[in-house]
């Protein structure tokens, strides 16, 4: 099992949202933003970091609307970190040039290409790309399906509801993976986790904050369907996801980082027709020791790391770092301290 040999694998995702720095009121455009993903993936790859991901959206305050060409631009910058996007509105793709393009990311990269296929937070690619909301759960079965079905065969002959039937088309380029690996991004559904299951696919959960035990049933639900369907508990590789930030000492990463998140949360509440706002003694509850939010020093951040290892036995910890107009020198002491300090210790402690 490669868990034993190496330990939790340890990466970085961003979703490249563009928000107003807090301090100087400045926003900076969507070609820096960019170029700053690509530093910073360059910057994981050099530091030892596992994977890198890429999010997906499809409106003015996000840089990155097409995370495969992103990918590839990263591949070209980076020798050895995996390359995912994080995650692919897979309702809205089509799944032929989904495979398409990242079998050729995958042949870019020497074979280091992966997919997170969710729903996604947002609807505007619903009507940007002709498709309606009604269909939105069976959008995502059937492109799935057919996904699946393109990753083990170059010739195919299929029909479905939603896109033109393929009779012996033929799919290329073919990865150098046998298989693209594929995971199903999960917020909060059972169905969800049991079909990703039940499909022996991998399963990535998004803990944002509060108390992980509470994902518990997404987790047991994903390795029941898997077992009951046959798959090898090997097999069915959970991944886990999370806001953080990182600095010398818990206090200094506290401090730095409130206006920054406090900034993004009221952005993305604004994007969803509402918005709270964030106290500080609302903030300094959200990352007390025994939540998900890993905000702290590396020994902090470790240690929650490691607590949710014991809950979930995951192989893989992601996060984002980036949030809220941080200014890129910052996210790059992140990066070095989540790979110097925080990788060493995780990797030790789950490789026993």
């Amino acid at each position: 099992m490669e868990l034993a040999k190496s330990g939790m694998e340890i990466g970085l995702y961003t979703l490249g949202d563009i928000v107003r720095d807090p301090h100087t009121g400045q926003t900076i455009n969507a070609k820096q933003r960019l170029r700053e993903i690509i530093d910073s993936a360059k910057l994981a790859d050099e530091a030892g970091l596992d994977v890198f991901g890429v999010g997906e959206h499809h409106r003015l305050d996000y840089a990155v609307s097409a995370p495969p060409v992103v990918l590839a631009a990263i591949a070209q910058a980076t020798k050895r970190i995996k390359l995912t996007s994080a995650t692919t509105v897979l309702s809205t793709v089509d799944p032929v040039r989904l495979f398409e393009d990242f079998a050729t990311l995958d042949l870019l990269s020497d074979g280091r290409a992966e997919i997170i296929a969710g729903r996604g937070a947002f609807l505007e690619s619903f009507p940007l790309f002709g498709y309606g909301t009604e269909d939105y759960d069976n959008l995502f079965s059937e492109n799935l399906e057919l996904f699946l079905k393109l990753n083990e065969t170059d010739r195919i002959t299929w029909s479905g509801h939603f896109r033109p039937s393929l009779t012996e088309a033929e799919i290329a380029p073919r990865p150098i993976q046998n298989r693209l690996p594929l995971s199903m991004g999960v917020g909060g559904t059972q169905k969800s986790a049991a079909r990703a299951g039940k499909l022996g696919i991998g399963m990535t959960v998004a803990i944002l904050g509060g108390d992980s035990v509470r994902f518990m049933p997404l987790v047991e639900a994903y390795r029941q369907a898997g077992i009951e369907a046959g798959h090898a508990a090997e097999d069915l590789k959970l991944s886990i996801t999370g806001h953080g930030y990182l600095a010398k000492t818990t206090q200094q990463a506290k401090d730095e980082f409130y206006p920054y998140y406090a900034g993004y949360r009221s952005t993305v509440d604004r994007q969803r027709g509402m918005d709270f706002g964030m106290s500080r003694s609302d903030f300094d509850r959200m990352t007390d020791p025994d939540t998900a939010l890993f905000v702290g020093s590396p020994q902090q951040v470790s240690e929650k790391i490691l607590r949710q290892y014991e809950l979930f036995g995951h192989r893989r910890f992601v996060a984002q770092i980036d949030i809220g107009g941080i200014p890129f020198k910052k996210v790059a002491a992140g990066i070095e301290l989540l790979a110097a300090e925080v990788a060493p210790i995780v990797r030790r402690a789950t490789s026993k």
